[in-house]
Order: structure tokens, then sequence, then C-alpha cells
């Protein structure tokens, strides 16, 4: 595993105070656009359960795409998070993985917006770092990918969801879809899409609710997308950051988003 560093006598790049650091593996280095899907893998606060996530993610990609690399962003773990995955690339030194390092917390849309501009595939999509999607889900939704310029998962099942969830989520759902006008299953299964999609039009938000902000704006933009039916799982271990006052808080701020989106198309033509 090897740390990027500045070429002796070049220009220095000027660092933001909250830029991440970024480790990799040898077989990430030196990889340019012939990637086919690159994956971004979302991890605060996920030891036990991260090294499970690559561990399904690699499985899944290697039997269904021709090329990928798997970008990490840790976003300021407390835990062991970030030294599991310098373990895990240090074993795995064949897999194209990067590590990206906030210094602080950022916020799950910022890492997403991040992680697509440091990729490098044709398409892309978010991974939690909880391993709450099996191999099979995954599988799923990579077999799908070139159906449709959006692929937006919902689950068809998803044993072991409390029933406070299942009606927080359905009722997400149904003001999404009132706001924008679509009839989508769901919205929070993070949709695949092209990369250059996630850079040209990622959210303003912070939080979850970033991703009905990104597959509104690009069906009102007329992308052509395509449902994928999947079997969801609870989280192994740990406590799930999805109900916090700050994702409220990005949701409300991903609504009025749309809401101003559709508006400004029925008066303008456009959004």
């Amino acid at each position: 595993m090897n740390s990027t560093h500045a070429h002796a006598g070049a220009p220095r790049k000027p660092r933001l105070a909250a830029e991440p650091t970024e480790e990799h593996t040898p077989a990430a280095r030196g990889l340019g656009g012939d990637v086919f899907l690159s994956l971004f893998v979302a991890c605060y606060n996920e030891s036990g359960n991260i090294v499970g996530t690559l561990d399904t993610v690699v499985a899944a990609a290697s039997k269904t795409v021709p090329s990928y690399e798997i970008v990490i962003v840790d976003d300021g773990s407390r835990d062991a998070s970030v030294q599991e995955v310098r373990d895990y690339m240090a074993a795995h030194p064949d897999l194209p993985i990067r590590l990206l390092i906030n210094p602080r917390n950022e916020g799950v849309a910022n890492n997403y917006a991040e992680a697509a501009f440091r990729s490098h595939g044709e398409w892309y999509r978010m991974i939690c770092g909880d391993n709450v999607e099996s191999e099979e889900t995954l599988t799923t939704i990579f077999s799908a990918i070139g159906e449709a310029e959006l692929l937006i998962p919902y689950y068809v099942q998803h044993p072991g969801r409390k029933w406070h969830r299942r009606v927080i989520s359905a009722l997400y759902t149904a003001i999404v879809n009132l706001i924008s006008g679509n009839r989508l299953h769901y919205y929070n299964g993070m949709p695949l899409t092209r990369r250059y999609y996630a850079m040209r039009w990622h959210s303003n938000s912070h939080g979850f609710g970033f991703q009905a902000d990104l597959v509104t704006r690009l069906l009102a933009l007329g992308a052509t997308y395509k449902e994928v039916g999947v079997i969801g799982r609870e989280r192994a271990g740990g406590r799930s950051h999805a109900l916090t006052f700050r994702n409220f808080c990005s949701v409300a701020h991903s609504l009025q988003n749309i809401l101003i989106r559709r508006v400004s198309k029925m008066l303008y033509g456009y959004c």
C-alpha cells in the first residue's frame, strides 16, 4: 500500500483545510478512463462491518462487470474503521482500492461528490459501509448496468426492518412523489448512474436526502431509468446513522430543492 505524494520540484497543489488525504493499493495506482464501474463506499464508524462490505462488493463486482474500482471515504470515524480498511488493503494489493480520510465529518452527500470527482469509471454508485446489501443484491443491480441511464433499486422484501422505519420510508417516498410528480417505489436505494451525472448534477444537500434530489433532477432532465427490485437486510452490528437530526434537516433541504425545481420547470420550461 502506498500513499500519494507530490513529485519533487513540481508545483504544490493548494489544499483546503478539510481536503481528505488519500492512500491506495498498488492496483489502484495509475487507473485511467477505462474503468467500467466506480464504487464509492461510505464509511463512518463502521468497525466490524466495513471488511464484510468490501468482501461483498468485490465478490459481486468481480463476476458482473469488466472492470471496477473502489473508493472508500472515511468520514472522520472515531473507531477502528480506518485501520481495518488499511489492513484489508495491505492483504489485497491486487484490488483497485483507494482510501480517502476526511479530517472531519463532511456528510455523505459531500463524500458522494468527492469520490465521483476522484474516480475514473463510466458508471458510478454508492455502497453503504454497514454491509446491508448482499452479494445477490449487488449482482442484480450491477447486471442491469446499461439498460438505462439511471438504475433505481427498491425493496421487494426487507426482512427484519422495524415497522417505524417502514412507515417513515413509505411516507418519505409518497412526499417525494407528490412534490416531483414521479411514481417511484423508493428514493434511498442508492441509485446507479453515469459518473458524469453525479459530478455535473450532484446535490448540495448533506445527508441521505441527496439521493432523492439527484434522482428527481435527472428524471426532470429526461434521463432514462429502470427500477430494480432487490431484497434488503438489516445491518449486522452497530447503530444506523440514518435517523439523525442532521439527516432530517437534509431531507427538508432536499424536499425544498425538489419543489423549487418542479415549479421552475413549470414556469420556465427547465430546471
